[in-house]
């Protein structure tokens, strides 16, 4: 089959069945684009290996730095339903991404890209691709290539960004081992934010021990910061960093 480029359309007209708490709430696709620069990515299904492990968190990894480029929402699609793509999200605590279930597969038809995944015991599901959508009309959009498996090429996070900013280059990824209460910690964290750095925070008690620090760092004390696969040590440490 042969995908078609829905560049310069209008999306289909969808209404999403979708569960917000304890209430069912019908999402329509006027709510999501109208008046709205969005980016979505469809992926082939919630909780699969390069959906969860690369595509899913990059983009809510760069949300920040997407919303400075005047994107307003990041929509992650999938055949799926809501409860499924509402786990998934809280799995992976990716709080800067709006799931959206296309439960029916409406909308991924609509788009021309629904494919089906029968071997996989997935049934009929959404190849993987990326879009932006200005006020409803799509402006660009990167298909994954016609090949056997799962390709996973052009719809990433880091090659939307790039197409909205051509001179964007990518800051190292970040992570900081914090405990609660801890002020340093939460100084070491405003100074990450006041630099421009996103960052995942590993708390202790919740996500991590002393112990696993200790083993990780060599020290029992929090904050611990790693850049970039460097580790750059407490609160004091990180100032020093950037001071240089």
């Amino acid at each position: 089959m042969s995908f078609k480029d829905m560049t310069g359309q209008k999306v289909p007209s969808v209404t999403f069945h979708t569960r917000q708490g304890d209430a069912w709430v019908d999402v329509t696709t006027d709510e999501l684009f109208n008046g709205k620069n969005v980016i979505v990515f469809s992926l082939p299904g919630a909780f699969t290996p390069t959906c969860s492990s690369t595509h899913l968190p990059r983009y809510n990894e760069l949300a920040h730095e997407f919303k400075a480029l005047g994107i307003d929402d990041i929509i992650c699609m999938s055949v799926n339903d809501t409860f499924v793509m509402n786990a998934w999200k809280a799995d992976q605590e990716s709080e800067n991404i709006t799931v959206i279930p296309d439960g029916n597969g409406e909308f991924t038809e609509g788009m021309g890209l629904l494919v089906g995944k029968e071997d996989l015991g997935f049934g009929k599901r959404s190849w993987r691709y990326s879009m932006l959508v200005k006020n409803g009309v799509v402006e660009k959009m990167f298909i994954e290539p016609q090949e056997p498996g799962d390709p996973f090429k052009v719809s990433d996070a880091d090659t939307m960004i790039k197409y909205l900013n051509p001179e964007w280059q990518a800051k190292p990824s970040v992570s900081i081992i914090t405990k609660p209460g801890c002020s340093f910690c939460a100084k070491a964290k405003a100074l990450l934010t006041e630099k421009g750095y996103t960052f995942e925070e590993i708390v202790l008690g919740r996500d991590a021990t002393t112990t696993s620090v200790r083993a990780i760092t060599g020290r029992s004390t929090a904050p611990q910061v790693f850049i970039g696969g460097q580790h750059i040590g407490g609160s004091d440490d990180l100032e020093a960093y950037f001071a240089k």
